[in-house]
């Protein structure tokens, strides 16, 4: 008696980069896809899990003129789908001193003259591959509420691509930045208890226990890892 061993045949798509077609298999996202074909990242990669926002990719689906953005952790390749990387928005950093502010939109302005050209097209929203509401919290500057705008987009990961469709050359990246450290220093509660680990801490109370967890082994880390008192929620 013969037996017939089984094939499973993988389906494929075929995409395009840097204007060579590939034919990658099914189900892959573009990071995954651009390692199959044999490209190695070096630069424009970081989490792999769309915390980072390191892999910003632009694209466009095989019969529309729309271009796309997104993650290449995150963005799962179509047939026909045209790629390009975009592992960095170019714009300039800006230099400031927080104790010399306030948590007030003007301090905001004086550095990002440009953010009062925002016309609400809401481009920079419809880009953001974490579904921020990037609009509002622009608009929410101009109204001078920090802590609305630093709490709409406290999950930013920096990834630029608002910016490279914003039509007023805004800065959201670095806006942002900003935004969150006002927030944070001038509206935002005071941790009095982290202010107690802190000074703990420069006491010198967990150099002992801090210089013998620099000199255990893995094995022993990972013991008192998984060991470890977890809080409950």
């Amino acid at each position: 008696m013969s037996t017939e061993k089984k094939t499973t045949k993988t389906r494929t798509v075929r995409i395009y980069f840097m204007g060579k077609a590939y034919d990658v298999p099914q189900g892959l996202t573009i990071m995954k896809a651009l390692e199959y074909i044999g490209y190695r990242f070096i630069r424009g990669i970081g989490c792999r899990g769309g915390f980072c926002g390191a892999c910003a990719v632009a694209y466009r689906l095989a019969g529309e003129y729309k271009l796309r953005t997104g993650l290449a952790c995150q963005t799962t390749v179509e047939d026909g789908m045209y790629i390009t990387l975009l592992p960095y928005s170019p714009m300039e950093k800006p230099r400031y001193n927080l104790e010399e502010m306030r948590g007030e939109a003007g301090y905001i302005l004086k550095i990002f003259p440009e953010i009062a050209r925002c016309v609400s097209c809401n481009s920079c929203t419809k880009a953001c591959p974490q579904e921020l509401e990037v609009m509002d919290a622009i608009q929410a500057i101009l109204r001078n509420d920090i802590k609305r705008a630093a709490d709409l987009i406290f999950d930013c990961i920096s990834c630029g691509l608002c910016s490279l469709r914003c039509p007023a050359e805004i800065r959201h990246v670095y806006v942002f930045q900003l935004v969150r450290r006002l927030a944070g220093k001038y509206l935002l509660p005071k941790a009095k208890h982290l202010e107690e680990r802190i000074k703990e801490i420069e006491s010198g109370k967990f150099d002992a226990e801090i210089e013998k967890l620099m000199k255990a082994s893995i094995d022993e880390l990972k013991k008192l890892y998984m060991e470890r008192d977890i809080e409950k929620a």
